[in-house]
């Protein structure tokens, strides 16, 4: 992909401001933020993001407070954040970095340096020891949450109801490119109901707290054959079980179990754990599909779930548990 003038140029000026003795720079992707590998002499591997306008200071100093809580008190192995020169871990854009910013979909603000989180993902070949090994890293990063007492100006989005509906008026706009109005009505009559469960679970110090936000096996790496969460971009204030929704999102029946089984070898899952769950699971799939629908190259790969995706609305909306047996997909035409 062509890097635009502008950001090469932002790159180029942070390293400067970083004092970096770089060797190599890989452009990795640009979602929320535009992301590149570097490789130095004697810092080893690095990761700088350029963060979109959407990113509060206030925002990205709470995620590196969060991330230096995950690595120094849980021993979590997790990307941290690197001062620069000046003992500053943001550069402002027309400050440091030295550019002013420019106009666009995604005005650019703030640089960040991070360390490289070595691993590799897993391509889909993920082993019962694996997932379980999974399962309990997350349980203790939940730990983590637990005991995290934040900074007076921490700040970090909340992932709830209101979330969800923001994201749904935006699927709501576009669904006629997705499914057809008889499936669209499944999807219509989940939405009208996510929201209540949500808020009718009461949030306490041990269900509800700091969450990863996104933690899809594309965030995952290995190394050694443990688990490593990278890309906490998203993290925020909700509840435990939509990290754990997220991970089973993927996974096949057998496989959620596996995870199920690590998560629960190290925090008890609430008796009614399972519903919840489901509420979760079937949120993030419609806060997924809400997310990727603007963009015309992933709406094959959309439409190509929907007799799966469908099937687990219809699973939601008849009050059947659906996780851990085998659902088969629907055609609704």
């Amino acid at each position: 992909m062509k890097i635009e003038p502008a950001t090469r140029d932002r790159v180029l000026r942070a390293l400067k401001a970083y004092e970096l003795d770089w060797t190599k720079i890989e452009y990795i992707g640009k979602s929320d933020s535009v992301t590149f590998k570097l490789e130095t002499e004697t810092a080893g591997k690095l990761l700088l993001r350029i963060h979109g306008e959407r990113c509060s200071r206030e925002e990205i100093l709470s995620e590196l407070e969060w991330l230096s809580h995950l690595s120094q008190t849980a021993e979590l192995v997790v990307p941290v954040g690197l001062p620069n020169s000046s003992g500053r871990y943001i550069l402002e854009a027309g400050n440091e970095a030295g550019n002013e910013p420019y106009g666009g979909a995604q005005q650019l603000n703030y640089v960040t340096l991070m360390r490289w989180v070595e691993g590799e993902h897993s391509a889909g070949n993920l082993t019962d020891e694996q997932l379980h090994a999974v399962g309990v890293m997350l349980a203790r990063m939940h730990e983590a949450g637990e005991q995290f007492v934040p900074s007076a100006e921490f700040i970090r989005p909340a992932w709830g109801a209101d979330s969800f509906r923001k994201g749904w008026d935006k699927l709501e706009e576009h669904h006629e490119a997705l499914v057809p109005e008889p499936g669209w009505k499944l999807y219509q009559a989940a939405a009208a109901r996510i929201p209540g469960e949500l808020e009718a679970m009461t949030p306490d110090p041990g269900s509800y707290g700091l969450i990863h936000g996104d933690l899809h096996f594309g965030n995952v790496v290995f190394a050694d054959g443990q688990p490593r969460a990278i890309d906490f971009g998203l993290c925020g204030y909700g509840f435990y079980l939509y990290d754990l929704a997220a991970a089973l999102l993927e996974l096949s029946t057998e496989q959620r179990r596996s995870l199920i089984r690590g998560y629960s070898s190290v925090r008890a899952l609430e008796p009614d754990y399972e519903r919840k769950l489901e509420c979760f699971f079937v949120k993030i799939m419609i806060g997924n599909y809400s997310h990727h629908i603007s963009n015309p190259d992933e709406l094959p790969s959309l439409r190509e779930e929907q007799p799966y995706a469908l099937a687990y609305l219809k699973e939601y909306l008849a009050d059947s548990r659906f996780l851990f047996k085998r659902i088969e997909p629907v055609q609704v035409e």
